[in-house]
C-alpha cells in the first residue's frame, strides 16, 4: 500500500512558524528609534516599556528559533511540491537566510548591549547587567553592532514580507498548496 503524499506541516512546526512571525513583527514595531541615543543621553533602558518589550521578545524568538531547530531535526518529513528547479532553490535560500536572520538578531543585539555596557532589560524586572565579555574580547569595537541589529531588523523583516508574498503567490496565482500546507486543517465532516 502506498502512502499518501504529505499535504500539510504538522501543528508543531505551523505553531513555531506563526508564533515566530508574530513575536518577529511585534518586536520590530516595539523597536526603539535611535536607541543608542537614548542610551548615551543616560535614560535607563528599564523605564521604556517599548525596550523592556523589545528586548524581551527578542530573547523569546532566539529561544523558540533554537527549539525550532530541534524540531526540525526531530519531525518527520516536510511536504513536497511540485514546481520550478528556480522557485525550490530560491525557497530553501530565503528559509536559509531567514534562519540566520532569527538568529543573528539577537546576538548582534546582546553584542550592541555589550559593547556600550548596556543593560538587558526584561520583562518582570529582570535585568542583566553589561556583558563585559564582549568589551573585553574586543568584539565590541569591530563595528556598531546597533547598527548592524537595525540593518539586519530591516532585512528580516523586508525578507519575511517576500516570503508572505512569494505564498500568496503559489495560493493565487499557480494555486497549489504551499500556503495551506502552514495553515491549520480543517477537516470536513
Amino acid at each position: 500500500m502506498q502512502q499518501q503524499p504529505k499535504t500539510s506541516y504538522d501543528g508543531i512546526s505551523q505553531a513555531f512558524h506563526w508564533l515566530t512571525a508574530l513575536l518577529v513583527v511585534t518586536a520590530f514595531i516595539l523597536g526603539p528609534e535611535h536607541f543608542g541615543r537614548l542610551m548615551k543621553q543616560g535614560i535607563d533602558p528599564a523605564s521604556r516599556i517599548d525596550i523592556v518589550w523589545h528586548e524581551s521578545l527578542g530573547i523569546v524568538v532566539l529561544v523558540l528559533t533554537v527549539l525550532r531547530l530541534v524540531w526540525v531535526t526531530l519531525r518527520a518529513s516536510t511536504p513536497q511540491f511540485p514546481m520550478a528547479p528556480w522557485m525550490r532553490v530560491t525557497g530553501q535560500l530565503v528559509h536559509m537566510v531567514l534562519w540566520a536572520l532569527l538568529l543573528a538578531l539577537p546576538v548582534t543585539a546582546l553584542l550592541a548591549l555589550g559593547s556600550e555596557d548596556i543593560p538587558l532589560t526584561l520583562l518582570g524586572g529582570i535585568r542583566v547587567e553589561p556583558i563585559p565579555l564582549v568589551k573585553a574580547s574586543g568584539i565590541g569595537a569591530l563595528t556598531d553592532w546597533g547598527d548592524v541589529h537595525k540593518l539586519l531588523g530591516d532585512a528580516i523583516v523586508w525578507l519575511a514580507g517576500l516570503h508572505a508574498a512569494a505564498a500568496i503567490y503559489h495560493h493565487l496565482v499557480l494555486q497549489d498548496d504551499v500556503l495551506k500546507s502552514m495553515l491549520p486543517r480543517r477537516d470536513s465532516h
